[in-house]
């Protein structure tokens, strides 16, 4: 059975990134196709209407009710939103009651406060994305010893989105070694790894998986071969058991799973919370 393409918005009086959150952790148990609307910093009562009225027209052209989900900290904007022929949902107000008499406090609603310039780990991130963009591809190995990790493996293993992945979402100075064909012949960690040999973790793949993205990027090359891949990947894999490294497999898990599960096999302390 096909079900409709619903419109899911993700509405708030802020970035609307907790929305996001919430809501596509929602949706993501269910085996349906979503048109995702992101609307942030719904601040006044006019721009509340109007992104109601967005709402019902969306109801109206497509005959089934959009899917809602709102972080308001302002009563009067929340209320706009739930007047809409939309389902809403509402994260933040759900939580709030039951928060209160648990911890004995009385809520003080701050716009901006979860996704603010002013949160004490803004710079730890900032700092850490710069890193990682200075220490990128085996760029600056003299900033090793600042790092918090190194990834290591093979071109087009995930190294560079999952590093920028760990300095924006958890303040995570991580640098980056690509092994490159011309070191496989006889492969061993370089001096500059060795002595920071605690820091790191590699990563792999798939050979076929590996192909695909490279052949996106040199079709037709020697480097997306299959064999190519497969004769890389081999000797990598055989460092990292004989240097007895920890390591992922990345084939099927995306950027933010390669990172949760670096954080959590590595014990590595976020800056962000």
């Amino acid at each position: 059975m096909r079900f409709p393409v619903r419109t899911a918005f993700y509405i708030s009086d802020g970035t609307g990134i907790t929305a996001e959150v919430f809501g596509h952790a929602l949706l993501s148990l269910f085996p349906a196709e979503f048109d995702h609307i992101t609307i942030p910093f719904v601040e006044t009562e006019e721009i509340a209407l109007q992104v109601k009225q967005r709402i019902n027209d969306r109801y109206k052209t497509t005959g089934v009710r959009p899917l809602v989900f709102q972080t308001f900290v302002d009563d009067k904007l929340r209320l706009i939103i739930n007047s809409s022929e939309g389902s809403c949902y509402d994260f933040l107000n759900a939580f709030v009651e039951p928060m209160q008499k648990e911890l004995g406090l009385s809520a003080m609603p701050k716009t901006h406060r979860t996704h603010s310039i002013h949160e004490k780990t803004y710079d730890f991130r900032i700092d850490a994305v710069n890193f990682a963009l200075a220490n990128d591809d085996g760029s600056n190995l003299k900033d090793y010893a600042k790092a918090d990790i190194i990834l290591v493996g093979v071109s087009r293993s995930g190294k560079t989105p999952t590093s920028l992945y760990l300095a924006l979402q958890y303040g995570i100075k991580a640098a980056n070694y690509p092994f490159v064909p011309e070191d496989l012949d006889h492969l061993k960690l370089p001096a500059e790894l060795r002595q920071h040999k605690n820091k790191l973790f590699g990563l792999t793949i798939t050979p076929e998986r590996l192909s695909q993205i490279r052949e996106q990027r040199r079709p037709g090359s020697k480097y997306a071969s299959l064999r190519q891949c497969k004769l890389e990947l081999d000797e990598v894999e055989a460092l990292y058991q004989r240097e007895r490294m920890a390591y992922l497999n990345s084939t099927h898990l995306s950027i933010e799973e390669i990172s949760a599960k670096i954080m959590a096999q590595t014990g590595l302390k976020r800056q962000k919370y």
